[in-house]
């Protein structure tokens, strides 16, 4: 009997590179994983030879992403050494060969040791990408009148953040582009980093978040620029995608180049969902039918959710992902039914409306 990783997948999916994948198919099988836990100090516990499960659930809201790995039958020396707080980072990596990635690095903010039953033991991790810098990152700074840009005050707030990353590295992402505009009077930052970094998002029209321990700022009415992840039947897709209320929602199998804030290229039939007829419906029956949850067909769609799934001795092994339609317009002769402050005949709306 052939052991998990070796169990096929009877699928292709394309090939990759650094970046993204390109339209190249490449045969899907032989599952390949890591889990490594280190310190602040450099050492490392590869964990990668052991049974375990895991979650890690991205987004492109706030609040950090997280990951639970439950690794199973580890000797008791191991497991009170990984439960002495001693470890403080954890990466994950997963997918298959040619398709194979990181899908979650990040500080462990618990660790738990318990038993399944009389045969089995385990040590539980929950880890949290960028929570330091979110949670304890406190800035104190002036910024005076006439000199200072967006950009001047997003450095300052990274660099309080960097300053809050204690157990593991933090820097810059993906950033859109700023407005090079000054400000009028002078500001006094005080207070949690992450408060003014909500602040500035939302006086520039953007959405901000922590992916991979790198700060991300992402146009609301945009996404990180790069060549599309294809996803359809031949690389990987599982079932018929699903219409809903919060977008497009999906599964495939694992595939770690699926990344929030970037956009896939679907290529198969989406189910769509039945619309309420009541009145009172009408505004999400319309976000539906033009919004940004509605069907695109161009196929082209921006990652809002990912949740990757896995079981280094089971059956699990999928990404599972909830997109919105890129570049959703409203149709004008929907704009009744659109407040002015929102309507653009003919051009990009907001995620959500």
């Amino acid at each position: 009997m052939s052991t998990p990783s070796d169990q096929l997948d009877e699928i292709t999916v394309s090939s990759t590179s650094t970046a993204n994948q390109t339209s190249t198919p490449a045969a899907q099988f032989g599952r390949k994983y890591s889990l490594i836990v280190g310190t602040n100090s450099g050492s490392a516990v590869d964990l990668s030879q052991l049974r375990f499960r895991f979650i890690t659930k991205r987004g492109d809201f706030q609040n950090p992403n997280t990951c639970d790995v439950r690794v199973y039958n580890l000797s008791k020396q191991t497991a009170n050494n990984l439960a002495a707080n001693e470890f403080t980072q954890l990466q994950l990596q997963a997918g298959y060969p040619g398709n194979y990635g990181q899908i979650f690095i990040g500080t462990i903010a618990q660790v738990r040791i318990g038993r399944e039953n009389q045969l089995d033991s385990y040590v539980d991790f929950t880890a949290a990408d960028g929570d330091e810098p979110y949670n304890f990152a406190p800035i104190v700074a002036s910024m005076s009148a006439g000199a200072n840009s967006p950009g001047d005050i997003l450095a300052t707030i990274l660099t309080s953040m960097k300053a809050g990353a204690k157990s593991g590295t933090f820097g810059k992402g993906y950033i859109a582009p700023l407005p090079n505009k000054s400000l009028t009077r002078g500001k006094v930052l005080y207070g949690n980093a992450r408060d003014f970094m909500r602040q500035l998002a939302k006086n520039n029209d953007m959405s901000w978040s922590i992916q991979d321990q790198q700060l991300t700022m992402i146009p609301l009415s945009s996404y990180i620029p790069g060549d599309p992840v294809v996803i359809s039947p031949d690389t990987g897709l599982i079932g018929v995608p699903e219409q809903t209320a919060n977008g497009i929602s999906m599964r495939m199998l694992l595939n770690p180049y699926v990344k929030i804030g970037q956009t896939i290229k679907l290529q198969a039939s989406v189910n769509q969902l039945r619309f309420n007829p009541g009145l009172w419906n009408q505004g999400q029956n319309l976000n539906l039918q033009s919004g940004s949850a509605r069907i695109n067909g161009h196929g082209l769609y921006y990652v809002m959710v990912a949740t990757h799934t896995g079981d280094t001795r089971g059956n699990p092994w999928y990404t599972d992902v909830i997109c919105l339609a890129v570049d959703a317009s409203i149709n004008p002769s929907n704009s009744d039914f659109i407040n002015s402050n929102f309507y653009v005949a003919g051009g990009p709306i907001k995620r959500f409306g």
